[in-house]
């Protein structure tokens, strides 16, 4: 049994970092049956039993080719260098689509894998999965049946038409399952698994005690802002990146504030020369590493973003988190955590903020699964179908 998992963008890394892990796990359990298949408790007849071999493994296709987008990331969460590389770099939608299809199809032809796993919602998720089933290769999609109703978003279109195709669809919460059999998905192929981003910020949140990222920034734990903004609708318009700058500001009068700046969003302040307008106690920083960036999100007083990731791992970790959007894919965390859905008006954001900077916090929980097996769950299903 070969399957090849496929990582594009920031996200990506952290889904497949355990499911990496539970594979490996696997194939040590499975040589220590083929070395002594005693070992093996409860079952009839150990004496001719040989676990199945699987060959696992992972396709990069460079859609974030920032070494501090990329590479950091593989090192930090323990993935070994990657099988395949295709290098697509950036581009329009079409144009990182089509490179992306182009080079994973000569990786299918030449591997003739199974199974191939797409995560997340991105341009490499909707493109690997498109490509295998032409090819008549199962599709399994971690992060299935999220939805935000919203198709101007991009990453909306991946999700519905990635999910359309897939064999096997693993959800991360229960809003998952209903909008799948709303869209008619047949039941068979839906699995409720938890959420593979919590699997490796449950693993690596021992690490953030010897992170020195506080120290570097000169910053006091539970006593600033952390602020990522990257999405088109908040940052490619000029007015509405005025508002965002405004909103920053604002908030920097009354804490200090981290704002790592994606390479998108750093354009374009600096095109409409806004960068110069951030206050001092604003901290710009560059991507971070994702030990450290936990370490930030885990230490926050409050945190602004339009993420999404961001939101679940806030949840988790019981941190303050305000949403900048119209909507969410994950309304349990909303519905259940510590994120507020404000909608895309800075002033309601302003409010919002003001509130829990002012001692106002929202309580919450951590939804159903959530709880750093659900690689496992998933790696489970695969090999007993």
């Amino acid at each position: 049994m070969k399957i090849i998992s496929v990582v594009g963008a920031r996200p990506n890394f952290m889904k497949v970092a355990p499911i990496y892990r539970a594979f490996e796990q696997l194939k040590m359990k499975n040589e220590k049956l083929n070395n002594d298949p005693s070992t093996s408790p409860g079952m009839m007849d150990t004496t001719n039993y040989k676990p199945p071999a699987i060959e696992h493994l992972i396709c990069h296709t460079g859609q974030h080719y920032d070494a501090k987008m990329s590479d950091v990331f593989f090192q930090q969460l323990g993935l070994p260098k990657p099988d395949f590389y295709l290098g697509v770099g950036g581009g329009s939608h079409a144009e990182q689509t089509a490179k992306i299809m182009m080079g994973f199809e000569k990786v299918l032809l030449d591997e003739r894998p199974d199974l191939v796993i797409v995560v997340g919602d991105v341009n490499s998720t909707i493109a690997c999965s498109l490509t295998a089933k032409k090819l008549h290769i199962k599709v399994a999609h971690v992060e299935a049946g999220l939805r935000s109703f919203d198709r101007d978003m991009p990453e909306e279109i991946n999700r519905i038409l990635t999910d359309t195709i897939s064999d096997y669809l693993f959800v991360t919460e229960k809003s998952g399952l209903a909008n799948l059999k709303h869209e008619g998905i047949e039941e068979s192929k839906i699995f409720f698994v938890g959420n593979c981003m919590i699997d490796s910020l449950i693993n690596f949140l021992p690490f953030t005690e010897r992170s020195d990222i506080l120290n570097q920034l000169n910053i006091k734990a539970n006593n600033y802002v952390l602020v990522t903004m990257h999405r088109p609708s908040n940052v490619d318009d000029e007015k509405r990146l005025i508002g965002l700058t405004d909103l920053i500001n604002s908030l920097s009068l009354k804490r200090c504030v981290v704002f790592p700046i994606h390479p998108r969003t750093r354009k374009n302040l600096e095109k409409f020369k806004l960068i110069e307008k951030l206050n001092n106690n604003i901290i710009l920083t560059e991507p971070i590493a994702y030990i450290d960036f936990l370490t930030l999100i885990r230490n926050s007083e409050l945190i602004l973003t339009d993420s999404g990731g961001i939101q679940e791992e806030s949840t988790y970790l019981g941190v303050q988190c305000i949403t900048l959007r119209k909507s969410t894919e994950r309304p349990s965390t909303v519905d259940e955590g510590t994120n507020q859905l404000v909608g895309e008006d800075f002033e309601i954001a302003k409010t919002a903020a003001n509130e829990v900077l002012n001692g106002f916090r929202k309580e919450g929980k951590i939804p159903d699964l959530w709880d750093g097996k659900s690689a496992e769950r998933i790696v489970d299903i695969l090999v007993n179908n």
